[in-house]
């Protein structure tokens, strides 16, 4: 068995293009881009497997410039690139069980948690650090992006332990290194983290022009619409069930509550682990990650109804002084935010298509906006165009359209 991640690579291409004709999936291109970026993944890959006892490897396929002082590599470039492709197939074919792989919101959620139960110990983050450590020699992260100030404060010495103790980190983002928590509050607070990743970690930008997840023929990005119509109907969703759950169709619970995260939250209607929500209900109120990664974990099916227009024009907004800017000193009035009236709801949406993406739910969305209106503008362009090509590979997930 080979241990060259490049083999892997070359032959998921070669299946996913013979398979082209009679399947909806996704088909893979050689891309030379992904090759530049695949070296340099590849070296680590070797280099941990051969730590782990798998077969000989040959000179040829020795590691070369490989810094001891490396922790691993970090993926970046534009939305659709291959990004997340290189790193699961990286992370699926490492021969350790000590891996994690995880959306980066998922692993804060995670780190959050465990703070709350840390009450007591001296130093929780060094207490966390081991608990990973002890666990994992390779954690891996999809969609790497700080915006939380919280985070941004516990990262720097958590991963100061956590690099210390060896933890190999694989990482992707839609940014450089340099630019993470970019104009954030109190980023001065961060440098120290981004001055450890740029020593720890090889930066491999994905220059490529091509965005994979769109650039499939049966795709056609211009005019495709988000949803089987643009409103749910009960009949449209009984017939959509009849898809996933052919024998239980019939039985089908409407116009009730699930409990996510100890609070309720309203559905249209339910069978067996497909579910309709109205957008209002998901995006459009006091909802968090947590809230979507429970919601992932639970259904294989999710429709979000009555999607409005999101975005909107940007306009600087005064923020009130609260418990953090007490915790930091600003003065009142002191905070200016830029954002449009519809980013709340539009960063709520943008954290539900992440979670169900990377938990590989598929998602029917309904609105009477196609994918090229669906945000109008705002301080939330950049992050939404993940969100447009991630709706559109997801769209292949769905039966319906198959």
């Amino acid at each position: 068995m080979t241990t060259d991640l490049l083999h892997f690579y070359r032959a998921k291409i070669v299946q996913s293009q013979s398979n082209e004709l009679t399947s909806s999936s996704q088909v893979f291109v050689d891309d030379p881009d992904q090759n530049q970026a695949l070296t340099t993944l590849n070296q680590l890959f070797i280099q941990l497997n051969k730590q782990q006892g798998a077969e000989p490897i040959s000179e040829t396929e020795q590691p070369t410039n490989q810094s001891p002082q490396t922790l691993g590599v970090y993926l970046w470039g534009d939305v659709g690139r291959g990004k997340t492709f290189l790193m699961d197939m990286f992370y699926s074919y490492l021969n350790t069980n000590r891996k994690l792989r995880l959306h980066f919101h998922r692993f804060m959620a995670e780190v959050h948690q465990q703070l709350n139960t840390a009450k007591g110990i001296s130093d929780p983050l060094v207490h966390i650090a081991h608990l990973y450590a002890d666990k994992y020699q390779v954690i891996c992260f999809d969609e790497f992006f700080v915006s939380d100030i919280g985070d941004a404060i516990i990262l720097g010495r958590l991963f100061e332990h956590i690099f210390n103790q060896g933890v190999i980190l694989v990482a992707t983002s839609n940014i450089e290194v340099n630019r993470l928590y970019e104009g954030g509050l109190q980023r001065e607070r961060f440098l120290p983290f981004i001055e450890l990743l740029t020593k720890k970690v090889h930066q491999v930008e994905l220059k490529g022009l091509t965005d994979h997840r769109i650039n499939q023929q049966s795709i056609t990005p211009l005019s495709v619409q988000l949803s089987l119509q643009p409103l749910m109907k009960q009949q449209s969703f009984i017939e959509l069930a009849g898809l996933y759950y052919p024998h239980e169709a019939a039985v089908c619970t409407t116009h009730d509550t699930i409990i996510i995260c100890n609070r309720a939250i309203e559905y249209q209607a339910r069978v067996n682990k497909l579910i309709w929500f109205n957008f209002k209900d998901l995006c459009d109120g006091p909802r968090s990650q947590l809230d979507y990664i429970e919601i992932a974990s639970l259904f294989e099916h999710v429709v979000i109804d009555k999607v409005p227009q999101l975005g909107g024009e940007v306009r600087t907004w005064i923020k009130a002084r609260g418990t953090e800017d007490a915790a930091i000193g600003n003065k009142t009035g002191e905070r200016q935010l830029s954002y449009a009236t519809n980013d709340d709801p539009a960063r709520r949406f943008i954290s539900l298509v992440d979670e169900l993406y990377d938990q590989k739910v598929s998602l029917t969305v309904c609105s009477s906006f196609n994918i090229n209106q669906l945000y109008s503008g705002g301080a939330l362009s950049f992050e939404f165009r993940r969100t447009i090509s991630r709706l559109i590979e997801m769209k292949r997930w769905n039966k319906a359209l198959k």
